[in-house]
């Protein structure tokens, strides 16, 4: 999951830097938070492609100040910590994490940009919004399609802790939305507090659904890494 999170925040910060949204004090904020993810994905055996994430993280951050420039740098990053994560499970698995997960986590951190000067743009907070709400949907369906019925498996309790996480996360996710067409500042309030309950629930949503992948790998006898 660090790699699936690391390849998302990276990618949302290269859309969100390529849209020119906000000066280098959030793309400061994203790189630093995902040097934390990523930082640890490679520590934890992410290999070569880890490593360039992380390296191409640092260059982003470094030349947060030419926009153009660190949003290729992010673009980089995102591709490395998704080749991590494709190896460890599956490349549509994989994606879905990560648009779900980035979606939502890049909306939390820039929501907090639009509460410091609430004059900005709520477009580019509606579509993190809109990319989180269908990475969830889909991620939620193809890791049930590889597990069948999640309560089917030997541990029931994860397999409804699954369903009930994702649903409480398409619920967050779509109160953001909601929360985001009020126009007074206390929209954005909510919308940034929402998505933080989201971040978590979207975590375990997707920690729930690989461990049950894991575990029918497992029974099957050709587990692979998650």
């Amino acid at each position: 999951m660090l790699a699936t999170w690391s390849a998302g925040l990276a990618a949302g910060a290269a859309l969100i830097a390529a849209g020119r949204v906000v000066g280098p004090g959030f793309l400061w904020l994203v790189a630093g938070v995902g040097l934390l993810v990523g930082g640890a994905a490679w520590a934890a055996g992410g290999g070569g492609p880890a490593a360039i994430g992380t390296i191409a993280l640092l260059v982003a951050a470094a030349m947060a100040r030419r926009p153009a420039v660190a949003a290729v740098f992010f673009g980089i990053a995102s591709i490395g910590f998704l080749i991590v994560s494709a190896s460890l499970g599956t490349w549509p698995v994989a994606v879905t994490g990560a648009v779900a997960l980035g979606g939502v986590t890049n909306e939390m951190l820039l929501g907090h940009w639009y509460l410091v000067d609430p004059r900005l743009p709520r477009r580019p907070l509606r579509r993190l919004a809109l990319a989180a709400l269908t990475g969830i949907v889909l991620d939620t369906v193809l890791l049930a399609s590889q597990v069948g019925w999640p309560w089917s498996v030997a541990e029931p309790g994860v397999g409804w802790a699954f369903l009930g996480l994702s649903m409480v996360s398409v619920v967050l996710v779509l109160a953001v939305w909601l929360a985001l067409k009020e126009p007074a500042y206390s929209g954005v309030m909510a919308a940034t507090g929402l998505s933080y309950l989201a971040v978590l629930t979207v975590i375990g949503a997707g920690v729930a659904g690989r461990w049950l992948v894991a575990e029918g790998l497992l029974a099957a006898g050709r587990l692979t890494w998650l």
